[in-house]
């Protein structure tokens, strides 16, 4: 990975924040996207087009995948890879909702190798290398070391407690907590903040790209619902699930059908 990978993502990052703020809590057009894939905001699209210009202009060799540009092919064919969600958690932004983010990350061969989260609203800006560790605004992250599932605190939504998802139909009772950005939950477990997340839908690439690496590299595991590996740059740009955590995955994993 070239050593500006990551100095180039924040550096971004930040300009992105920077952008979004003047929309935030100003009431900004907002448009339903096809195929009920919810809503986009005049935001985003400000977003994404700065990104696109820095990010590309800056590796014109990389392949691109946002969930604000129409995908193609041509990604498949790179070495490396930008994937970019410019507002992850669009609805909390259009209710002025501080648990929006910019995820920004590099993958490499299937690998995430670069990754940056940041929340301009609540001045948190996360950031991992591949083997290099994650901070949280510079300073080092741990996930948690809880193994006791009942004792856990898990990110998720209802649809993931429905019985037939559970060994037994049980669910296991451990607490349960929300965020609207798939990527900040991510975070939320790299920080300790949490134990574990979990979402047993398919997830965009965008979503989960730059979150799962700043898990990994707090110590913790990031894998899809079944527990293989993430690998990204798919040709359809989805995952079969995240389950993210602490000590607590293989307890958690376990308790699945």
């Amino acid at each position: 990975m070239p050593a500006t990978d990551l100095p180039l993502l924040l550096d971004a990052a930040a300009a992105a924040g920077d952008i979004a703020m003047r929309y935030f809590k100003s009431d900004p057009q907002v448009w339903d996207k096809a195929g009920d894939q919810g809503p986009v905001t005049e935001a985003d699209l400000a977003v994404n087009d700065m990104l696109t210009a820095r990010l590309r202009s800056a590796q014109p060799d990389y392949g691109w995948l946002s969930e604000e540009t129409p995908d193609d092919t041509a990604r498949l064919t790179t070495h490396r890879q930008f994937v970019i969600d410019p507002i992850d958690g669009t609805r909390a932004f259009i209710n002025h909702s501080l648990d929006w983010a910019h995820a920004l990350a590099v993958v490499e061969d299937g690998r995430v190798t670069a990754g940056v989260v940041t929340l301009p609203a609540r001045g948190l800006t996360f950031a991992a290398t591949l083997g290099g560790g994650a901070t949280l605004n510079g300073k080092p992250l741990h996930v948690t070391q809880v193994t006791d599932l009942a004792a856990a605190n898990v990110l998720t939504t209802k649809p993931n407690l429905a019985p037939h998802f559970w060994l037994g139909g049980a669910v296991p009772p451990f607490s349960k907590g929300f965020r609207s950005s798939l990527a900040y939950r991510l975070c939320l477990v790299a920080q300790g903040k949490f134990d574990a997340m979990l979402t047993l839908r398919p997830s965009w690439e965008w979503d989960i790209a730059a979150g799962s690496l700043i898990v990994s590299e707090a110590q913790g595991t990031a894998t899809d619902r079944w527990g293989a590996p993430l690998v990204f740059n798919n040709p359809y740009p989805q995952v079969d699930g995240v389950l993210a955590a602490g000590a607590v995955h293989g307890a958690l994993r376990a308790a699945l059908v």
